[in-house]
């Protein structure tokens, strides 16, 4: 088959570059264009140094029609003023990293109606879809943590989560949190209670359980190392320990990318990987889930390469089978 076209629009960031080192090895794609206002005509090697020998491609400012998908690598809120002010024809599928239509109540825009890309939850739709929404990074990682009790209609009382994810989150425009000097060797708590991806947690839980109506409690936390994110949740359950690994083994088996470990799991066993590592115990009445992913990878890009393989009828896995540092 011809190989699809892909445009990337904003580059130059932390999800555009890990964008382009999955797409420039992907075996079914060609990169058309790489869009970054800020470094048109550099080498993208000069940009993402760990490139070189990958790609001789140059940033451009100008946005090709001649593609097959369109991947907005940019900031929140960005997403759809660029789709405001540059019409990309309607044959050309997108997929949008920024939360600017996971919610319901934003889906749309004109014609183009957004589906919630977790293929966890939505894989026959997103099969089908011409436009992708791709979830947050503390979304997926929860999400992945819960969906299965939500599909059996299980989660029965408040669920309490604690997450830390690495400094890529933050994204690279500097802040007071996110220089070196302040974020080495430091923990802190932000949005405690009323985090943005609360909102599409509780849509993908109530789309499988739409009676729940117990409270999410989050709690993020920045973590001083680079990139990943660990929660860890509790709920009071009166699931057995073989219960609820039965329950969470059946819901992903068939899924390529989340696994449920009965071994206690660690964050060196997913980051630069596309994969989910879940791990279920029971202490008394409560079960603890412990979920992980790379933020930027199955969290962010890795992701949206793997919504795109879906779209497209590909191998779902398709450029995607990356090892872990492990150490």
């Amino acid at each position: 088959m011809n190989k699809i076209k892909a445009g990337i629009i904003g580059g130059a960031g932390y999800t555009g570059g890990e964008m382009l080192r999955i797409l420039v090895n992907h075996p079914n794609v060609e990169i058309a264009f790489v869009n970054s206002t800020s470094n048109a005509g550099n080498l993208i090697s000069d940009v993402h140094t760990d490139l070189i020998g990958d790609t001789d491609l140059k940033f451009v400012s100008d946005v090709s029609q001649d593609i097959d998908v369109l991947f907005l690598c940019v900031g929140h809120g960005d997403a759809k003023k660029f789709l405001e002010a540059n019409p990309i024809d309607a044959s050309i599928k997108i997929i949008d990293l920024s939360q600017d239509f996971r919610l319901a109540h934003n889906a749309q825009l004109g014609t183009r109606n957004f589906i919630y890309g977790l293929p966890e939850l939505n894989k026959v739709q997103i099969a089908s879809a011409q436009n992708i929404a791709n979830p947050g990074c503390f979304a997926t990682c929860i999400q992945l943590g819960l969906l299965p009790l939500a599909a059996k209609g299980l989660i029965k009382a408040e669920v309490h989560i604690n997450a830390t994810t690495g400094s890529t989150g933050a994204g690279q425009s500097l802040s007071s949190t996110s220089h070196f000097s302040w974020r080495n060797n430091n923990l802190s708590i932000y949005k405690a209670f009323d985090h943005q991806h609360l909102g599409e947690i509780g849509e993908s839980l109530l789309q499988l359980q739409p009676t729940l109506d117990q409270a999410l409690n989050f709690i993020p936390q920045r973590g001083d190392f680079t990139r990943g994110i660990l929660a860890a949740m509790y709920t009071e359950s009166d699931l057995t320990l073989a219960e609820a690994q039965t329950i969470y083994e059946e819901y992903y088996s068939a899924h390529p990318f989340t696994h449920v470990s009965r071994k206690n799991i660690d964050l060196k066993q997913v980051v630069n990987t596309n994969k989910a590592l879940v791990h279920v115990e029971k202490h008394g009445d409560q079960l603890l889930i412990i979920s992980i992913i790379d933020n930027l990878l199955k969290g962010a890009s890795g992701q949206a390469v793997q919504n795109m393989n879906l779209m497209f009828g590909l191998e779902e896995t398709a450029g995607l089978r990356l090892k872990a540092g492990a150490f």
